[in-house]
């Protein structure tokens, strides 16, 4: 038999050992988790920054953080995917939120102290029928002011008071923000499903 060709192909690594290679620096490792994750964080940027070339330098700034802080992480939990896109989306969000803030003074932000507060309910029919990445779409047409905090209270789970504090506003402006913002999109909404009514209907 002649020499052998047989160069298998090292398959992907496991989340763990790559997590603890990135964990001793190995660059290699790094660019791996970085495509490994590279959707799921630019779909988490683009809700913050709609901008494509914008999200992506959110994101890779939020990579640069991940990398210094990842010895931090905890590679022996349970549920370790999760647990790991959990604690890289703090990374992506906060990173996003300081690209809102250095960039505010070019946007027009309302403050209001006294608001009413708006229920989102708009369109049940037309959520049936409206797409996630349509949705997407409409939040980002949305005032930066009124998507960040839309995007950190209704996506999010982040309460007033936290997100007053991210972005450097206060409580009553944060609220108002949100209900400006599911205002606005109930408006998108319901021009959507008048569309979608033409287009039945013709």
């Amino acid at each position: 038999m002649g020499k052998s060709r047989n160069k298998v192909s090292t398959p992907n690594p496991g989340l763990k050992p790559l997590l603890q290679a990135c964990q001793q620096g190995q660059r290699e490792s790094q660019r791996e988790l970085y495509k490994r994750f590279y959707s799921y964080s630019l779909s988490i940027c683009l809700r913050y920054v709609p901008d494509r070339s914008q999200a992506t330098e959110v994101l890779n700034d939020a990579f640069l953080k991940v990398f210094t802080g990842i010895a931090a992480f905890d590679t022996e939990k349970f549920a370790l995917e999760p647990s790991f896109k959990g604690w890289l989306k703090q990374y992506l969000v906060r990173t996003a939120i300081d690209f809102y803030r250095a960039n505010r003074k070019y946007w027009y932000t309302e403050e209001v102290e006294h608001h009413e507060a708006a229920i989102f309910t708009s369109g049940a029919n037309a959520l049936e029928e409206l797409q996630y990445q349509d949705l997407l779409a409409m939040i980002g047409r949305l005032p930066p002011a009124y998507r960040a905090v839309f995007n950190l209270s209704a996506l999010d789970g982040y309460s007033h008071e936290e997100i007053a504090s991210q972005l450097h506003i206060s409580v009553g402006a944060s609220k108002s923000n949100l209900s400006k913002a599911r205002a606005k999109l109930r408006e998108m909404i319901s021009f959507w499903d008048e569309q979608v009514c033409k287009n039945y209907l013709t």
